[in-house]
Order: structure tokens, then sequence, then C-alpha cells
């Protein structure tokens, strides 16, 4: 199985390792503590306590996991300035036949967050504008049918 290209800012690198330091030194010392705990309750078949501790315990090796492995070989992006879209661009666009546009950020997938008007660059509207540049027009796939847009800007 091939392995996931993660693409992440150095920002969004060094708030995950930050994440999973804290999850395998604190996180999984409080774990072990309310487990401790919670079998000094006595009788685990029907301990609540114990329950939810196995679960958070379980919960919390499985983000280790997910982050060691996004961790493991990511490609850190550090935009040039460039006219041409690319990871790290930050990119206004227009639909056809509508006066408002709109400001984006490409970024890679474990950075996507609406929201802050990030987009990831394999989403469809991501996918689409990747390797254009200012003043290009580009159609892709929406629920709605096929949309035209035009690139303003490009930074």
């Amino acid at each position: 199985m091939p392995t996931e290209e993660n693409y992440l800012t150095k920002e969004k690198f060094e708030e995950l390792s930050k994440e999973l330091e804290y999850l395998k030194t604190t996180k999984r010392k409080e774990i072990a503590e309310n487990l401790e705990y919670a079998r000094s309750l006595g009788d685990l078949s029907e301990n609540a306590e114990y329950q939810e501790a196995r679960d958070l315990q379980a919960a919390t090796e499985e983000r280790i996991k997910q982050l060691d492995a996004m961790l493991k070989n990511p490609k850190i992006v550090s935009h040039t300035k460039s006219d041409t879209v690319s990871l790290g661009s930050i990119v206004v666009i227009k639909k056809d036949g509508d006066d408002e546009s709109h400001k984006y950020e490409i970024v890679g997938s474990e950075e996507a967050n609406m929201k802050e008007r990030k987009i990831s660059h394999l989403s469809p509207l991501g996918e689409a504008l990747m390797g254009k540049r200012k003043g290009e027009e580009f159609t892709f796939e929406t629920p709605n049918g096929k949309q035209k847009y035009s690139i303003i800007s490009v930074e």
C-alpha cells in the first residue's frame, strides 16, 4: 500500500508534533492513573469509570498512531512567490456570472478547514486550481453540475 504524502506547513507540523508529544507523555500518564483508580473500585464488568478510561485509552492510542504516520515523512510546504497556483498559494476566484469573489488558501488535506478558507489541494476545487495562473478560467464538478470560475489573483 503506497503511503500518502502529507503536505504540511511548518506551523501545522509543529502543532501536530506538540500534540503528539503531549499525548505520549502527559495524556498517557493521566489515562494510566484513571485506569488504576477505576480498577481499585472493584468489579470491572460493571465499572463505568473503568470502561470510560479504556475507551479514552483506545482513542488516544489511535490518535498517536495517526499522528506518528502523518509526521513520519511529511512534505513541509514553504510557498514561494509565484504566479502559478500551488500548495501554500492564496487564490482569489470568481464564479462566472457572480459579482462576489472568494479567497482561499491551498493546503494539504490535514490542514483543510472551510471556516478558515483553507481548502485541500485534493478537493475538487483544489485540484482544479492547481497549476493555473492569474486570469485563467477553469471548470470543476460540483453537486450542482459543472461550475465555471476565473482566477482573479494568486499570492
